[in-house]
């Protein structure tokens, strides 16, 4: 196939792009910066910008669209960035593929939209955990409780049916950004494929911004000899998966939308299926790199959540994926790679992922 890739010159969008190229697929990559890798038709331009959009579309069978700005920002003076670039991006191209009669897309979705994971209460069953206080938070009571008797939660992982709760503005747009596609789909006929991607991690991982992940931030402050700050206690069980165990599921995605029913939309969990803690995560990157031990602090970010980890058998059921990279091999491997500078864009950045 033909493919056009969005945000591909980023994080995660220059290992879909390898890996397409591995798998015999033509990419064409639509990004702000140019892209070096060989093989790969370079396209530079604002994804916003509908002439631009239109012209990647040309010759084009599937669209892989990873473009969007990423992470929980700074404040919510950033959520005209996250709308502007993530709906309102996701908007042009959509409606440029419907023009083209392109009628394959592979999202990258977000686990964000979950808000909080799964959670059981011994007397009530799965109940959903209500939004976390400030009060808790400030006197150290981290853990969610249940809403009926207030017994502290036990966490689970989340499936794809689990209702959406975005907690954060970025968590809200990459939920409109599903709502977009679904809606296009059955507006044109096309399929589309959402991929949930969970804590994702690896060679190429920016260092040292607002938007940076967890990872990126520990291993930062390593390079300069500092112990790692882990917020809350250290417990936040997460699930940390490899960016190419993520490209490869956005290959098997790809593979699978030309079997799929005209006007449908369908999501998947991305996850290592491996559950790790913050601290755990903290600990091993501190090891790998003989770095000082990691620092528990007790702060908090209001918009970060507990809990949340991957049920990724749909994903593993239905397309016949398996991650690869387990969880201490990645990261050793991610430990001993130098630190990357992102190059500096015009805010926003499309190819923050």
């Amino acid at each position: 196939m033909e493919l056009l890739l969005t945000g591909g010159a980023g994080f995660i969008g220059t290992a879909i792009a390898r890996a397409l190229l591995a798998d015999g697929h033509g990419v064409h990559v639509l990004d702000r910066r140019p892209v070096s890798l060989p093989g790969v038709t370079s396209v530079i331009g604002d994804l916003r910008d509908h002439v631009v959009v239109a012209g990647a579309l040309r010759g084009v069978d599937a669209v892989c669209h990873q473009a969007a700005m990423v992470g929980l920002g700074v404040d919510f003076t950033d959520a005209p960035d996250y709308v502007d670039t993530n709906d309102q991006g996701t908007a042009v191209l959509l409606a440029a593929m419907a023009r083209a009669r392109v009628q394959r897309l592979v999202l990258a979705g977000s686990m964000v939209v979950y808000g909080e994971g799964r959670y059981d209460c011994g007397a009530h069953g799965a109940v959903p955990a209500p939004p976390r206080r400030v009060a808790d938070l400030d006197a150290g009571r981290f853990e969610p409780r249940c809403p009926s008797c207030g017994a502290e939660l036990t966490p689970g992982s989340v499936g794809e049916d689990a209702p959406v709760d975005p907690r954060n503005v970025y968590a809200a747009t990459k939920l409109h950004q599903e709502h977009l596609a679904s809606a296009w789909a059955r507006a044109c006929g096309g399929v589309a494929v959402s991929l949930r991607y969970h804590n994702v991690y690896g060679p190429g991982l920016p260092r040292d911004t607002p938007y940076a992940g967890v990872a990126a931030l520990f291993r930062s402050a390593l390079a300069r000899g500092e112990a790692p700050r882990v917020f809350e206690d250290g417990a936040q069980r997460r699930d940390f998966v490899h960016v190419t165990d993520v490209a490869s599921a956005n290959v098997a995605a790809l593979a699978s939308v030309g079997e799929r029913e005209p006007g449908s939309f369908r999501a998947y969990n991305v996850g290592s299926g491996e559950i790790r803690t913050v601290g755990d995560l903290a600990r091993a990157l501190a090891t790998a790199c003989g770095g000082p031990a990691p620092v528990v602090t007790g702060e908090y970010r209001l918009g970060d959540v507990r809990h949340i980890t991957a049920d990724s058998s749909r994903l593993r059921n239905e397309l016949g994926w398996r991650p690869r990279v387990s969880f201490a091999d990645g990261m050793a491997e991610f430990a001993a790679e130098a630190p990357t500078v992102e190059a500096p864009v015009e805010a926003p950045d499309y190819a923050r992922n």
